[in-house]
């Protein structure tokens, strides 16, 4: 059950009902001349993920899909094992943001207290906070099989990315999560200013849909980070492509886990880094 609260210290409407644009006054200059116009400038938020009454990570977010973005968060953080644990959850704006408060099981919730944390979340930024070396890496699961795909199908899912990202269109400021279906065809696709939150909340629209993590694959509008490997891995998503480059730690957790990570993949190339068995017809196998 979803319930958006106001609280008494709100003062301007508009935080009760939090947008992910909004038109603001410019001064472009473009071939020497300057003028007056208005632009669409991409808000963020700070946004707090609350457990049982405790606070337990700040990101600063696109203030939309919160309920995908708290859910996902909660699983891809290994805080829930499965989206049942989360019992409810409140959206409550505050005046220095927003509040996503939720009740999960107590056996989750004794885990959570032992692990710690207390994250500052910002833009780009997913391990600000973490008190020791061992949450940060976290061994994970191997992932499963997953789908066979050619070359072709990796780059059609790709090319139906920017007639999907409305906002990305509006701003030029946001990244995008997708997942594909074994045809290349897009099946969720979400944005947000920060490519871990957009990740985030792409796994929680999946497990509220029920989508399967191992019957297609993800790609992102980013660089293929540690954690967003990380997060991946934490779900079962067997494979994770990315328009830019990955990271060597990147490399090293997807290769460990079984994943198949791929960088680069615009221009109608692509870089497959790890476990290209995956990939229809490939002659090397990393």
């Amino acid at each position: 059950m979803l319930a958006i609260c106001p609280t008494e210290e709100l003062e301007q409407a508009h935080l009760a009902e939090p947008v992910s644009h909004a038109k603001r006054a410019v001064d472009r200059w473009r071939n020497g001349v300057s003028s007056l116009t208005t632009d669409e400038i991409a808000e963020e938020t700070p946004v707090a993920m609350v457990y049982n009454g405790i606070s337990h990570a700040v990101m600063l977010a696109t203030p939309i899909g919160l309920e995908q973005f708290g859910l996902g968060f909660s699983l891809a953080e290994g805080i829930l094992q499965h989206p049942q644990e989360l019992y409810d959850m409140e959206i409550v704006p505050q005046k220095d943001g927003i509040e996503l408060q939720m009740l999960i099981s107590q056996e989750r919730f004794a885990n959570l207290k032992q692990l710690r944390r207390n994250l500052a979340g910002r833009t780009g930024c997913g391990l600000c906070g973490a008190e020791s070396l061992q949450q940060v890496m976290r061994t994970p699961k191997p992932v499963g099989a997953g789908v066979h795909i050619s070359p072709e199908v990796l780059h059609l899912a790709f090319a139906q990315l920017p007639s999907m990202q409305q906002l990305q269109t509006l701003t030029g400021a946001v990244h995008a999560a997708a997942w594909a279906l074994p045809d290349g065809s897009l099946l969720h696709l979400e944005e947000d200013i920060g490519r871990h939150n957009a990740l985030d909340k792409l796994i929680g629209t999946m497990a509220k849909a029920k989508t399967p993590y191992n019957a297609g694959f993800a790609i992102i509008t980013s660089r293929a980070s540690f954690e967003m490997v990380q997060k991946s891995a934490a779900v079962g998503i067997p494979f994770l492509a990315a328009i830019s480059a990955p990271t060597g730690l990147a490399i090293e957790l997807a290769a460990q886990a079984g994943i198949t990570l791929v960088g680069f993949a615009r221009g109608g190339g692509h870089v497959i880094y790890t476990h290209s068995k995956r990939f229809i017809d490939h002659q090397v196998q990393l």
